[in-house]
């Protein structure tokens, strides 16, 4: 099957060669297109997902298990669920460009499938089920822990980005931090609710997301980045003059 895209592009940037390149396709092909395409049954990436997310769940808890060994089981589990919850994973997909690759059916693509972070984190899962059934748990641990469980700091800073936003805004007095809901959108299995971080008035961030909760983690994100870099300007001018 024609991938669409020069397969070796996408192959680089997930950091894995295939040997069966029909895998990789069927990792980023939505139900919507292989209905439309009248592709065989189980032609979409529905069940490498189920066996990615397996996969990713045992290779997330060895990490934490050798690399944290004086952490209990409790804070270990709220550390693995963080790190391949669906924000983190639509997260890990974006730096890759996963979005870009997909093959979507006409309607999903026109009511913004290609965004939706529901989708584009199963398609992260998905991609990992089919590396591991290419090149076994060797290959998808090294992806996994190249891809996902890398960075850990910065990824953490976005994890946990609406607490790291209200330690940073209790430190500054008179300091006002509100989310607005300013939009929802779609069925009630498949919502978009898009919020906006409101500080002390003035709209400083913007977020999306399936749920509530993850649409004020992109928005506080967003506000982070800005006021570090506004601390940084300010301790340049501070320092040059």
């Amino acid at each position: 099957m024609s991938m669409g895209f020069p397969i070796e592009e996408l192959e680089k940037r997930i950091g894995y060669s295939f040997q069966n390149k029909n895998l990789l396709k069927q990792a980023l092909t939505h139900s919507s297109y292989a209905n439309e395409q009248k592709i065989r049954k189980n032609g979409d990436y529905e069940r490498l997902e189920f066996l990615g997310d397996a996969v990713l769940e045992m290779v997330t808890s060895e990490f934490l298990y050798r690399e944290y060994p004086d952490t209990p089981e409790g804070k270990l589990t709220k550390m693995r669920s963080s790190m391949v919850c669906e924000p983190a994973l639509a997260y890990c997909a974006r730096e890759l460009e996963l979005e870009k690759y997909l093959f979507l059916g006409k309607g999903e693509e026109n009511t913004g499938g290609r965004k939706r972070e529901s989708i584009i984190s199963d398609v992260m899962e998905a991609v990992i089920g089919a590396i591991y059934l290419d090149g076994g748990l060797k290959a998808a641990r090294n992806h996994i822990e190249t891809v996902i469980l890398s960075d850990m700091d910065h990824k953490k800073l976005f994890y946990d980005s609406k607490t790291v936003l209200q330690e940073m805004i209790q430190k500054k007095q008179g300091q006002m931090l509100e989310y607005r809901l300013i939009h929802e959108s779609g069925p009630d299995h498949d919502k978009l609710f898009r919020v906006q971080a409101v500080l002390n008035g003035s709209v400083v961030g913007t977020g999306e997301g399936r749920t509530k909760k993850a649409a004020q983690q992109q928005a506080a994100y967003e506000v982070i980045l800005l006021l570090r870099q506004q601390e940084r300007e300010e301790a340049y001018v501070s320092k040059k003059y």
